[in-house]
């Protein structure tokens, strides 16, 4: 196959996007560490003070309450600075971050590899084309997509099922890989017949 000389540009810049991401990321789980055990004693703290209701027992009912509410002001606090716990690869240019695209930085990931799949109906309407220098550069898109968001290794209730999503995207990646391979060796093959035939 060709070598792509933008192929390693293209995975530098998604990189440094990612990079980003994965620094965001870094920072609501740790949010969500902190928040966890807060949100948990607003659960344990607000069942005890209905209960003490029940028991007509008005000054634990209250003074829970108030440790309840204090623990929700914490998670509060801690959660507030994180809200919310195809074009641009075909043509080959920068891929836009989520900030530009006023996105969340999950949805941006979800969508790009989500892109990176969309690509292997190009990649073959290229190789039937006898296009195989394009098919191949898609494949390297497709690569580098994949290699830049597989370094994410978050929970799913963070990164919103980006974990499927990027197994999706490594079997469309090894099925394209396989046909644009395949092409490959039979255009060398027939390359090499055509070369021997006599004149």
């Amino acid at each position: 196959m060709s070598d792509d000389p933008q192929g390693s540009a293209r995975l530098f810049d998604l990189s440094d996007q990612v990079n980003d991401v994965i620094a965001s990321l870094e920072a609501r789980n740790r949010a969500r560490e902190e928040a966890l055990p807060a949100c948990r004693l607003v659960i344990r703290t607000a069942g005890s003070s209905i209960r003490a209701v029940h028991r007509l027992d008005s000054q634990a009912a209250a003074d829970l309450a108030s440790e309840s509410e204090a623990a929700l002001r914490t998670a509060q606090s801690v959660l507030a600075p994180h809200p919310s716990v195809a074009t641009a690869l075909v043509a080959g240019v920068t891929v836009p971050g989520p900030d530009e695209l006023s996105v969340s930085p999950t949805a941006w990931m979800r969508g790009l590899a989500e892109a990176a799949s969309e690509l292997r109906r190009h990649l073959l309407d290229r190789l039937r084309e006898g296009k195989v220098d394009r098919a191949e550069a898609l494949l390297a898109s497709m690569d580098d997509v994949y290699s830049a968001l597989v370094v994410v290794d978050y929970p799913d209730a963070l990164t919103n099922g980006l974990r499927r999503t990027l197994d999706a995207l490594r079997a469309v990646l090894e099925r394209s890989r396989g046909d644009v391979t395949t092409t490959v060796l039979q255009t060398r093959l027939q390359g090499a017949i055509e070369r021997h035939q006599p004149g």
